[in-house]
Parts: C-alpha cells; structure tokens; sequence
C-alpha cells in the first residue's frame, strides 16, 4: 500500500489553492465541501473560481504565491501549469510538514486525492495511488449505481438512534445483530423511503421486544419499464436483489427479469386476452398473503405500475389490512418506446399536449372518449391497442381525425426486439394486419410521428425471439420456475 487511506477534518480549517487555472475549480469545490476556510493565490482566476471567491470563507489572494502564505495553513492544493511554481510550493510546504497535493504531478506529492462517492456521512474513497485516475472514477461510478442517494440519511438515522441501542441492548452481539437487522429490514427500508417517522416507530417496537426488526414482510411494488434493463432505477435494482419472492407480469422483459435474485421464487401472475395466470383479486390476496408470512415481496410490472399498471389497486388491499409497503415508479411504455422510435411525445410545432388512453375495452362498454382524442395539435397515446387496433382507427375517423393523421405502432419498445410501424389513421391498421407485430405494442396517433424518419437514433438487432415472458398456459402447482 503506497498511501495510507484517512480522512481529514477541515472544518473551519485554512486549506491553501494556489493557481486560478480550470484545473483548480474541482479542488475549491471539494475543499468547500469539507468545510474548510479557502485561501486562493492566484494573479487570475477563471469564471467559476471568481464567483466562489465572492463566497463567505473564501479569501482571494490577487498576486503571485509567497512563502507566508503557508502560514496557519492545514494542506496546500497546487493546481497551476507553471511547473517551477508547483516545484517551489511543493519544497516550502514540506518543509513545514504541511500536507501537499500538485495536481498531475504524483512525484511532488505526501498525499493524493481519491475519486469520492459522497453519501454525507457515508463517504467512500477510491483510488489507485494516482497510477490510474479514470479506473478509480469508472469504479466509483459504479459505486454510485448501487448504493442508494438516501444511504448517507440511514447513517444519519442509525447515528442519532445508536446510543439508545447501545444502552437497551448491552450484549454487543446481539447489539450487532440488531443494528443489521435495521440496515437489511424494513426499518431501513422505511427510512430510505423517507419515512422517518414510522422507522422510529417500528424501532422503539423492536427495542421493546428486544428482537431484531427483520420478521415482518413487505411489498416493493416496482415498475420495470418498458423492456431495456438499464432503464430501471437504482432503487428498482436494488429491491430487486433483496426480494424473496417475485410477482412478475406479462409486460416484464427476460433481461430486466434476469436482475432479480437468483434464489427468489418466482411467480407469473401475467394477463393477456382471454388468459389470467392468477385472477387480479387473487393477485392482491397473494401479495398480502407473502407479506404476511415475513416475505419480502417484490411486485414486478411493465412500465409504471400507476399508469394502466393496477397498481392502485394491488396496494389498496395492502392499506387496508396493515402491510407495509413502498411505490417505485418506472419509465412507462409511452416515454419509453416513444423516445427508442424517435417520436417526441410534444414538440412545439406539431404538439402541445399528450394524451395517454387504454384500448382495452371491458365487453358492452364504450370506454373511451372519443371527442377528447381527436383535437388539434394533440398526442394520443394508446396503451393494449394492437387487438382493437381496426376499431381503434375507425373511432377516430368517424368522429373527425383527419384519415392523412400520422401514426405509429411500436412492438415491444425499447429491446432488441423492436420494430416501429408508420402509417396514417387510414392505413395503420391494415399495415399492420399483415406483420403480425407481438406484444407489448404502444400506438402513437399525431403530427409528432412525422419527426420519425429525421429522429430514429436506435437500431435494434431485430431478434426472431420475443424479449418478453409469454404463457398460455398456468404452470402446474410447484412447477413455477424458481430462478
């Protein structure tokens, strides 16, 4: 190990910049982050360093650097191209045994800077002892990926909550025990939800106990989006590695699917015409069912379970008798196969608004509203329309759409699967008829599909494989795949 990994207080702290350069910006910054009182030697500064100079605690030094200035101070940062100055500077401030950073020159160095994932006041530090910079960055990134924004207020929660445990639990083993039961359960989960209030609640519960907090189940109803797994939010990745069972529908992908636990059950619980591998009331009655026996239960839908996802409806049941749970939205079909076929839902010049409408029709009902989808200037969105598509199309032109209206038909969004289908409201239906797209399919009736052909950025690798789950039939009592 060539560099001893520590972390230095400097709040309040006189820290030393010499140089003005652009170079010097991301050193102020950070040292403004510890907290330190900033002192800036420099004949001139760029933009941004003139405007923090202008800050409370940090004092601009207009000339060139001057032994004195080491005076009182805890490190000194050089980030100027003179290189006789960075040699002069890097001399005077060891030989006052004052810590000092020249940047991109390793060799006048007693300390380096690591790449930083700051989570306030988790904070992690990488580096390679300044052999590779962009490797500590690309890992830290990485870093950034899986461990949540809302980590850095568990540390806070679990801080402010340590003495009490420390005086009700003097056993430190059991201490430990419980500590991991708030990181890995759902008192955690409550806080990293923003739910503060009911974390300390269920922790003065489990206190009074004095068990860990960790059997009581719960529900992560999540949105998969529409089919491209790096799509999915962290916090949708990271409730999905922690689930033990999984609920998945239909318009779930194989590859977001993949990124499940590899040893959680797994349950189908899709929906497509004429088959429902468990009924909708089934489905609530489950989820409550799992969450209730110390499950952690990971409701997985296409897209956004709030927009044609019935998710309102599953965590209804979940209200009502007590189960906890927690709402994580997806990218929904429409933002999603729209941006991946180069359709700009709005656009100045041809739409103003949008409108988002299911083609699913219960029988003997005339569900949708006729009048609000044929205005001008106007995006109509239509979510489960490839069965209805025909009599989709000949509503809107019967109440006055224009035939030459564009239109698109989008099968399966955003995968390598996809593939975009353009007509007008006249010929969609009958151009489709005969491709036999699959689903999931999105249409896109406006002016806005006429962008199509400058837009289009993606190129999918046509597969001849749906990347969706696809069942006719209920698998057999213990035969649901299991991973």
């Amino acid at each position: 190990m060539d560099y001893l990994p520590i972390f230095l207080a400097l709040g309040g702290e006189s820290c030393l910049l010499v140089g003005g350069s652009p170079a010097a910006e991301p050193k102020a910054r950070l040292l403004l982050r510890a907290g330190a009182r900033l002192v800036v030697v420099a004949a001139t500064l760029t933009p941004e360093l003139r405007e923090l100079a202008g800050e409370p605690g940090v004092t601009w030094r207009r000339r060139g650097f001057r032994d004195d200035d080491l005076d009182g101070m805890r490190l000194v940062i050089v980030a100027a191209g003179d290189g006789a100055l960075a040699d002069a500077v890097a001399g005077a401030a060891r030989r006052r045994g004052i810590p000092v950073n020249v940047v991109d020159r390793r060799s006048l160095c007693s300390f380096i800077l690591p790449s930083i994932l700051d989570r306030s006041p988790l904070v992690a530090a990488v580096s390679t002892g300044g052999a590779a910079p962009v490797l500590a960055r690309i890992l830290r990134v990485r870093l950034e990926a899986i461990i949540p924004a809302r980590f850095g207020r568990l540390a806070r929660f679990i801080g402010e909550v340590r003495a009490t445990v420390l005086r009700r639990i003097p056993d430190p083993a059991q201490r430990r025990r419980f500590f991991e039961s708030i990181v890995d359960g759902p008192i955690g989960e409550q806080v990293l939800a923003g739910r503060e209030d009911d974390a300390r609640t269920a922790l003065e519960s489990a206190l009074a106990q004095r068990r860990g907090p960790g059997t009581t189940g719960e529900v992560y109803l999540v949105g998969a989006g529409p089919g491209d797994p790096d799509l999915l939010t962290f916090r949708a990745l990271r409730l999905m590695q922690k689930a033990d069972v999984v609920v998945y529908d239909r318009l779930v992908s194989k590859a977001v699917l993949d990124l499940t636990r590899r040893d959680a059950e797994r349950i189908y619980a899709g929906k497509q015409p004429g088959y429902h591998a468990i009924p909708q009331h089934e489905i609530n009655d489950l989820l409550a069912r799992l969450a209730l026996d110390g499950k952690r239960v990971l409701r997985l839908k296409g897209g956004d379970p709030f927009i044609f996802g019935r998710g309102g409806e599953e965590i209804e049941t979940l209200a009502a008798i007590g189960v906890p749970f927690q709402v994580v939205p997806g990218i929904t079909a429409a933002s999603g196969c729209a941006a991946y076929a180069g359709i700009p839902l709005t656009h100045r010049e041809y739409a103003q608004s949008c409108i988002f409408v299911t083609g699913r029709r219960k029988i003997g009902e005339e569900t949708l509203d006729w009048d609000s989808l044929v205005r001008p200037n106007q995006t109509v969105v239509i979510y489960m329309g490839l069965a209805g598509l025909d009599t989709i199309c000949n509503g809107l032109l019967r109440h006055g759409l224009p035939p030459e209206t564009p239109a698109a038909l989008i099968e399966q969004g955003t995968t390598s699967a996809q593939a975009v289908h353009t007509g007008t409201v006249g010929t969609l239906a009958s151009i489709v008829e005969g491709r036999r797209p699959r689903a999931p399919t999105l249409v896109i009736v406006g002016e806005v599909v006429r962008l199509r052909d400058k837009l289009a950025w993606y190129r999918p690798r046509r597969s001849a494989e749906s990347a969706f789950v696809s069942r006719t039939t209920d698998p057999a009592p213990g035969t649901r795949p299991q991973r």
